[in-house]
C-alpha cells in the first residue's frame, strides 16, 4: 500500500505510517477466530467494518494484516465455558487444527513459534501469527490435559476469561472476585513453565493475579496481553500500578487493548490509548508497554482506532507527544519480542 495515500487517508504524517510499516508491529491479542467458527467470518478476506458499524467484528483479518504491515499477531481460540471439561478439550483440539489450517492457505500468513521464527517470517515479507488460548479452562480436564500443546504450537495462554472455573477466579462482575487460583490452577501455571508457554494475567481476578505470580517461574516473563490501566481508569477490567510492577519485575510486558468502555470516559480516541500507555512508561519503564488491540473480541474500538488498517493513528499520537523512535519501536514490537524471545528464542 502506498505511503502517501495511506498518510492521507488516515489523516496522519507520512513519518507516522513508515515507522507503522518498518516496525516488525506485534499485536499481543487478536480474537477474530472465535466469528469464523460463529457464522463462518472470512479471516481471508479483507474487512472493514461488520454489521453493526466497528462493533463486535469487522476489525482484523489475514489480507489487512499483511497488507498494513501488521509483523505479527497472537491469533486467540476462545473457550466455550458451557460445555463439559472433556468435551472443551475435544473442541480445543478441533479448533486449533482449523485455525492452523486457516493460516496455512492463507497467502503470506506463516504460523510461528518461536522469535527465530517469527524474524523469519518477518524476513521474508510476510505476517507472523502466533497462536493463543483465551480461557485456561479449554484444557482444564487435567494437568494431563495440557500435552495437547506441548508441541509449541501454542505460545499464550490466558488463565481466565469472563468466567470462573476450575482454575481460579474472573474479574468479571458475578465472578466471586476476591477468590484467587485453586490448587489446579497453581499446578496449571508450573505446567506451563515448564512448557515454556507465556502466563496471560488478562481477566484473572486480582488475588489470583497475585496467587499465579507466586508460584510462576521467576526466570521467565509474565504478560498481561490485553487490558487497560487503572491507574488512568479505574475499572473491573483494568490491572492497577501494583499489578504493573509484579509484570515489570519479571521483565514482562501489558498490552493496552481498544475496548473504549475500558479506556475511559466518551470520547475515547487513539490519544486515550496513548494515555494508558503512556502510564506504563511513567510507572515503569518503557520496556514494558505494548499493543494487544482485542479486535474482534466483541469489542467496540474508537471511532478513530475501527480495525488494524487505522492503527499508525496511534503512532501519530506516540509522535505528537514527543516520543523517541526508539520508545515508540519498543511498544509497537520490541518489547513483546524480546518476552517472546526470553520464552522460547
Amino acid at each position: 500500500m502506498d505511503v502517501t495515500h495511506t498518510a492521507q487517508e488516515l489523516g496522519v504524517s507520512e513519518e507516522a505510517v513508515e515507522l507503522f510499516r518498518s516496525a516488525d508491529v506485534i499485536d499481543l491479542h487478536l480474537e477474530s477466530f472465535i466469528w469464523h467458527r460463529v457464522f463462518g467470518y472470512d479471516l481471508n478476506r479483507a474487512h472493514r467494518g461488520g454489521f453493526f458499524g466497528r462493533s463486535f467484528f469487522g476489525h482484523a483479518d489475514f489480507p489487512t494484516a499483511r497488507e498494513t504491515g501488521l509483523g505479527g499477531g497472537a491469533w486467540f481460540i476462545t473457550t466455550n465455558p458451557l460445555r463439559s471439561a472433556g468435551s472443551r478439550v475435544r473442541a480445543f483440539e478441533k479448533n486449533l487444527q482449523a485455525l492452523r489450517s486457516l493460516i496455512e492457505s492463507a497467502p503470506g500468513i506463516t504460523h510461528v513459534r518461536t522469535a527465530r521464527e517469527f524474524r523469519a517470517a518477518r524476513a521474508a515479507g510476510g505476517h507472523a501469527a502466533f497462536i493463543g488460548i483465551q480461557g485456561g479452562n479449554a484444557l482444564d480436564e487435567s494437568i494431563e490435559a495440557l500435552d495437547a500443546i506441548a508441541d509449541g504450537s501454542v505460545l499464550f495462554v490466558t488463565l481466565m476469561h469472563l468466567t470462573s472455573s476450575r482454575l481460579g477466579a474472573s474479574s468479571a462482575p458475578g465472578s466471586r472476585r476476591s477468590a484467587g487460583l485453586t490448587d489446579l490452577g497453581r499446578a496449571y501455571v508450573e505446567r506451563l513453565n515448564d512448557l515454556r508457554v507465556a502466563v496471560d494475567l488478562a481477566h484473572i481476578s486480582r488475588k489470583g493475579f497475585f496467587d499465579a505470580a507466586e508460584v510462576h517461574d521467576k526466570t521467565q516473563p509474565l504478560c498481561v496481553t490485553h487490558t487497560g490501566l487503572a491507574g488512568v481508569y479505574e475499572h473491573w477490567r483494568n490491572i492497577t500500578d501494583e499489578q504493573l510492577r509484579v509484570v515489570a519485575d519479571t521483565g514482562g510486558t501489558v498490552g493496552v487493548m481498544l475496548q473504549a468502555a475500558f479506556l475511559g470516559r466518551r470520547p475515547v480516541t487513539a490519544g486515550t490509548m496513548v494515555d494508558h500507555l503512556a502510564h506504563i512508561v511513567d510507572t515503569v519503564g518503557e520496556d514494558h508497554a505494548s499493543i494487544g488491540t482485542d479486535f474482534d473480541g466483541a469489542i467496540t474500538p474508537p471511532k478513530d482506532v475501527p480495525g488494524l488498517w487505522a492503527l499508525p493513528r496511534v503512532v501519530q499520537q506516540m509522535l505528537d507527544r514527543g516520543w523517541s523512535e526508539v520508545r515508540i519501536r519498543k511498544i509497537l514490537s520490541g518489547n513483546a519480542l524480546r518476552v517472546i524471545e526470553a520464552l522460547r528464542g
